[in-house]
């Protein structure tokens, strides 16, 4: 497998060798190909797996959040709020002769909820001025610190003075999730919104792809 990155998107995707000609002789049939990089992005999930959008458009359209990742003759361009759940993955070609197409192969699954979000909040609204107001913070200061460690935090439910938290990509199932948590996140939140007196997370950490809750914990 030949796993070529730019300087900031180490570990992003790998691609292989056979991969990577599929790909250059796929758009050498499109207008101006020598203009377009092969984009993967998240487009929803189907089961316990991911569901991916893979297609051809201009590199210049990337932003500077997302990552580019530069190949031999193509930029792959993963947008940046996919790169947490893509990261890690390799893409290939299925089959042992490679005749099974383009296929991602992820260690991340889609992030599930476990016990820890009271069955009343399940599809709770957030649309109420103070979950904005988390959701702002997440996304302009929380994700991007631990999105070099490819992590992840979304805001899925507030009840009272409590926020509810899902971890995922490298903060689903990671040993130091408890601490970034507490120290990171929760800080943060507690700081910009004083009307969150507690941050709960309730990330099913048992199908993370380094999960610390074992059975035998309490």
């Amino acid at each position: 497998m030949e796993s070529v990155f730019g300087s900031n998107n180490t570990g992003v995707l790998e691609v292989s060798d056979r991969a990577l000609s599929e790909i250059l002789e796929i758009r050498s049939q499109e207008p101006d190909p020598d203009k377009l990089a092969l984009w993967i992005e998240i487009s929803g999930v189907n089961g316990n797996s991911y569901s991916y959008d893979v297609y051809f458009q201009d590199r210049s359209d990337a932003g500077g959040d997302d990552a580019i990742i530069e190949l031999g003759g193509i930029a792959v361009v993963v947008p940046s709020s996919s790169v947490a759940s893509i990261s890690g993955s390799k893409l290939d070609l299925g089959g042992d002769d490679g005749s099974g197409g383009l296929m991602i192969v992820n260690p991340n699954s889609p992030p599930s909820l476990d016990s820890g979000l009271p069955e009343e909040l399940m599809d709770a609204d957030l649309s109420g001025p103070l979950a904005q107001e988390i959701i702002r913070v997440l996304q302009d200061e929380i994700n991007p610190a631990i999105a070099s460690h490819g992590g992840r935090a979304d805001l899925v439910a507030v009840a009272d003075s409590t926020a509810y938290l899902r971890l995922s990509g490298g903060c689903q199932g990671c040993g130091m999730a408890s601490v970034t948590l507490s120290q990171g996140i929760e800080v943060a939140i507690k700081e910009a919104v004083p009307a969150i007196t507690s941050v709960k997370d309730v990330t099913d950490h048992m199908n993370g792809a380094n999960p610390y809750y074992g059975a035998s914990k309490k």
